[in-house]
C-alpha cells in the first residue's frame, strides 16, 4: 500500500479498503477508546487511590505515634506520679496562709539569736504572679560582719523557702558595724480557681 492509496481511502466505503489499512484503523480506534476510557474511567480513581494512599500512610504514622505512647504508657504514669510527688514536696516548703506570720517570728528569732539590731522588718505590698503570689519582707539589720552571715545562712537552713534579694551592706562607724538592708521574699502557691458549675 502506498501514499496515494491511502489518500484514495473513503471513509464511508471502509469495506473496500485493503487488509493491511483496516488493520491500521482499527487499531487506531482501539488505541482512541482505550485512552478515552483511562482518561474517563481511570484517571479519576487513580487520583483517588494516590490520594487514599497518602491518607493511610498518614493515619499508619499516627498509628505507629500512638502505640509507641501506649507501649511506654506504664513509664509515663511512673513519670506523673513522681513529678507530682516532687510538686507536693516543693509545695511543703511554700508557707500556708496561716504559717505567714511565724515567718516574721522565725525571722526575727534568726536575727535577735545571732546578735543583730533590727532597725525596720515590715511587710511590703504583694506580687501577684500567674501561680504564686509573693511576699516581700523588708529588713533593715545590723551587726558584725560574722552575725550578718549566720543570719543568711540560718535564713537560709529554714524548711521554708525564703528567697533574700535586693542586698545592700553600708559600713557604720568605725567599730566594725555595718548596716544591711534587704527584702526577704516567699511565696503562697495560688491554687487555680475552678468556675462555679464546672
Amino acid at each position: 500500500m502506498d501514499l496515494q492509496q491511502l489518500n484514495e481511502l473513503d471513509l464511508e466505503n471502509i469495506g473496500s479498503w485493503p487488509k493491511l489499512a483496516k488493520v491500521i484503523f482499527v487499531i487506531i480506534v482501539c488505541a482512541m477508546i482505550a485512552g478515552a476510557s483511562y482518561y474517563y474511567l481511570v484517571a479519576d480513581e487513580q487520583k483517588k487511590l494516590t490520594q487514599l494512599e497518602a491518607k493511610e500512610q498518614e493515619l499508619r504514622n499516627k498509628f505507629e505515634v500512638k502505640a509507641a505512647l501506649a507501649g511506654n504508657l506504664p513509664a509515663y504514669q511512673k513519670q506523673v506520679e513522681e513529678m507530682s510527688e516532687a510538686f507536693s514536696s516543693l509545695l511543703k516548703q511554700l508557707p500556708e496562709k496561716h504559717e505567714i506570720p511565724g515567718l516574721l517570728d522565725e525571722l526575727s528569732f534568726i536575727g535577735i539569736d545571732n546578735g543583730l539590731e533590727f532597725r525596720r522588718i515590715n511587710w511590703e505590698p504583694e506580687v501577684e504572679h500567674e501561680f504564686s503570689t509573693e511576699l516581700p519582707i523588708k529588713l533593715e539589720v545590723s551587726g558584725q560582719y560574722h552575725q550578718l552571715g549566720a543570719f543568711v545562712s540560718g535564713v537560709a537552713a529554714l524548711p521554708r523557702i525564703v528567697i533574700l534579694d535586693n542586698i545592700t551592706m553600708k559600713k557604720q562607724g568605725e567599730d566594725g558595724m555595718l548596716s544591711m538592708a534587704m527584702l526577704a521574699k516567699t511565696y503562697r502557691y495560688k491554687e487555680k480557681q475552678v468556675p462555679k458549675g464546672k
